[in-house]
C-alpha cells in the first residue's frame, strides 16, 4: 500500500488501504481540487465531513459542502483550496475521515514525497 503521484489533464494523488481510499485531484484549467475517500462499506448520512490529521503537525478540517457517490461507499468534497489538507497529509501519521458518527483512516507513512510532487503539480501547472 503505498502512496501514488501522476500528472495527467489532472494532478492526482491517491492511497489504497484494504478498507479505505483516498484521492486528491487538482484541476489546473478550473483550479478546483477534490478530496474522495472510498471505503468497503456505505458512509452514514451525515450533516458534516470532516476529517482529522494526527502527528507532528495535527490539523482538522470539516464542512457541510460534501457529497456521497450514488454507491454510498465514496464521500468527495470540491473547494478552490485544500491547503489545511495537504498539510495534513504532508506532515502526519495518520488521516482520520468521519461522516455521521463513522470514521475511517489511512496511514499517511510515505504520503510527504508524494503530496510535494502533488503540490510542485499544482503550483507549475501540469508539465
Amino acid at each position: 500500500a503505498a502512496w501514488e503521484f501522476s500528472a495527467t489533464s489532472l494532478c492526482i494523488s491517491e492511497h489504497s488501504e484494504p478498507r479505505t481510499d483516498m484521492r486528491l485531484t487538482y484541476a489546473p484549467i478550473d483550479e478546483i481540487y477534490s478530496i474522495t475517500v472510498t471505503r468497503e462499506t456505505p458512509w452514514p448520512d451525515g450533516a458534516v465531513f470532516g476529517m482529522r490529521f494526527e502527528g507532528q503537525r495535527p490539523v482538522f478540517i470539516q464542512t457541510d459542502r460534501h457529497l456521497k457517490s450514488p454507491d454510498g461507499r465514496s464521500v468527495t468534497v470540491v473547494d478552490e483550496g485544500v491547503g489545511n489538507v495537504l498539510n495534513g497529509l504532508q506532515y502526519n501519521i495518520v488521516a482520520l475521515a468521519f461522516v455521521g458518527g463513522e470514521t475511517s483512516g489511512v496511514s499517511l507513512a510515505g504520503a510527504a514525497p508524494e503530496v510535494a510532487a502533488f503540490r510542485a503539480c499544482t503550483e507549475a501547472g501540469i508539465a
